[in-house]
């Protein structure tokens, strides 16, 4: 793949985390739950993480010709810790998935909206940067994107579970059960 479309990608993917950005930082602004508006910022905060992340490399791609060689981390508790593609999402589903969450968040109500918006944005990001990282011949651009599907599969996976809990709980409220 050559020089031009790297950067054509990068700059997809950058505009693509921007968006998620705003979208959870206009949630976060809008809710009424504490602990919802507490789970949107840090998304918030793991977007720009990723924008960050991608515009290094995109400069690094333009000035020098190709990527600099990363070691991802991720915050675990305010400290850096190096992970692999797929190490952080049960961390991060038990910790985010509390009852507090669950119970804040009405089956009807905007926060699930937000919910699904959010699921349906990050699965399209998995799909972006899966299918880059199966398309390109540089290591390190592969080992960038397959970084990012596989942490987007952990914000994919987070909000599948809360969506669930969402679903059972709307059930259970509405006694949609048929025994």
């Amino acid at each position: 793949m050559g020089k031009e479309k790297s950067i054509e990608i990068i700059k997809g993917a950058i505009l693509l985390e921007q968006k998620g950005k705003a979208f959870y930082k206009q949630i976060a602004e809008q809710t009424s739950s504490v602990a919802v508006k507490e789970f949107f910022e840090n998304m918030v905060v793991e977007e720009e993480s990723h924008v960050k992340i991608l515009s290094e490399q995109l400069k690094s791609l333009k000035s020098e010709g190709q990527l600099k060689e990363v070691k991802y981390n991720v915050k675990t508790n305010g400290q850096l810790k190096a992970v692999t593609y797929d190490d952080n999402t049960n961390e991060i589903s038990e910790s985010v998935l509390s009852k507090e969450i669950k119970k804040e968040i009405s089956g009807a109500g905007f926060e699930a909206a937000a919910i699904s918006a959010a699921l349906m944005m990050e699965e399209k990001a998995v799909t972006y940067y899966s299918d880059r990282a199966k398309t390109v011949e540089d290591e390190l651009e592969k080992e960038l994107f397959n970084w990012l599907a596989n942490w987007e599969k952990g914000h994919v996976k987070l909000l599948i579970e809360i969506d669930k809990e969402l679903q059972q709980s709307v059930w259970n409220d509405n006694q949609f059960w048929p025994y």
